[in-house]
């Protein structure tokens, strides 16, 4: 167990798909940390898989939950209720852009494609937000995934480096509407990482290697590393940090060349 002592600490995981997922990878540190999960998964596909991998988690429990629909959200923190009473931290780790519009030309994106990109990537955190703050009448903590593209251009990233952008600035609007509950909002810009999704980016072995010879520690990051930090911004170490981006990627984003 990691000296951060969640203990008597409940939580909420959006987006677990399998045991190479960051939400996955969260989830296992946070709750080696004394907390209880409940972790959601997207359909009945990966049902099964989630639900084995929450049964080597004490006292952890699955619900399904697409965030593109309001009703499920509703129903998860009903049911997150009616199980833990109040939650310390809500993880945001969702993502999603039509194949078709992560190739070829930026420009040539289609409108559905660009909706479909925002809407499950960005738009998502507000109404899970919405539905948590409640559950934390003694303030909390939300922290959401995202990645350098936001700022910079990254070949086969396309619309979902615009959706990161669009979350980054909801992490900060978010912030500052309930920083008087005391509920921290933050974001993880984690390095390339070798997660299911990635596979779908062009030129992603490419992009993984460039990262490690220009990043100044030398090298790639790994999975703990992005949870230790969701971690620490899960605790109440992090009491003081809202609005941020944190960089988790050996320093990649300082380099110009």
């Amino acid at each position: 167990m990691y000296s951060i002592d969640l203990t008597g600490k409940n939580g909420v995981i959006i987006g677990v798909a399998n045991d190479r997922s960051i939400a996955w990878g969260i989830a296992s540190i946070l709750a080696q940390a004394g907390a209880r999960l409940a972790l959601t998964y997207q359909n009945d596909r990966v049902k099964d898989r989630v639900t084995k991998l929450a049964d080597t988690l004490d006292g952890a429990i699955t619900m399904p939950c697409d965030a593109t629909d309001d009703s499920q959200v509703e129903e998860v923190f009903r049911q997150v209720e009616e199980n833990f009473g109040e939650i310390s931290f809500l993880v945001h780790s969702i993502a999603f852009a039509n194949r078709e519009d992560l190739t070829g030309r930026f420009s040539d994106t289609s409108r559905e494609g660009f909706r479909i990109a925002l809407e499950v990537s960005a738009y998502t955190l507000l109404p899970l937000v919405r539905h948590a703050a409640p559950l934390m009448p003694g303030g909390g903590s939300v922290v959401t995934m995202t990645f350098n593209a936001s700022q910079r251009v990254y070949p086969g990233y396309n619309i979902m480096g615009t959706a990161k952008a669009a979350l980054e600035h909801e992490v900060r609007q978010l912030a500052a509407e309930h920083g008087g509950q005391n509920i921290r909002v933050n974001a993880i810009s984690a390095g390339p990482l070798d997660t299911l999704s990635a596979r779908g980016i062009g030129g992603f072995q490419d992009m993984k290697r460039q990262h490690s010879a220009t990043a100044p520690l030398g090298r790639n990051i790994s999975m703990e590393e992005v949870a230790k930090t969701a971690l620490f911004l899960c605790s109440d170490l992090s009491s003081g940090i809202t609005g941020s981006i944190i960089p988790v990627d050996a320093g990649y984003h300082i380099m110009a060349v």
